[in-house]
């Protein structure tokens, strides 16, 4: 097992990895859109999806893989009003169309409006 660690992702703001490498499968945890840079938060879901995506490909480029072998992926988001803009920003990014599970949930942290977890081929 090999933990995942890149500073072009938001760091781990809990008791766990960016991601973790095992066996030929990268697990990403789940991604806020927040800047690594900066730490900024941008306004509204389209600009909240694509920075949660960008985190989630530093993690899968930095674990030796990449958006396109992606296999599953788990979203949430805060309000099922933006599912398709969320789905627009989402379809970008994850061209291989992976299995997906999505469902809002009441909160997430820093009060984002969405997050995204993947698992990857490497």
């Amino acid at each position: 097992m090999k933990t995942i660690n890149t500073t072009n992702a938001p760091a781990a703001i809990g008791p766990y990895s960016q991601g973790i490498v095992s066996g030929n499968m990268c697990y990403c945890s789940g991604q806020i859109p927040v800047d690594p840079a900066t730490g900024s938060i941008p306004e509204g879901i389209s600009a909240q999806a694509e920075q949660s995506c960008q985190n989630v490909a530093a993690i899968m480029q930095t674990a030796g893989s990449d958006m396109g072998k992606v296999v599953k992926t788990t979203c949430f988001i805060a309000d099922m009003g933006d599912f398709a803009a969320f789905n627009e920003v989402y379809a970008k990014y994850f061209t291989s169309k992976p299995a997906r599970s999505c469902c809002a949930v009441k909160t997430l942290p820093k009060g984002v409006l969405c997050e995204i977890e993947a698992i990857a081929e490497l």
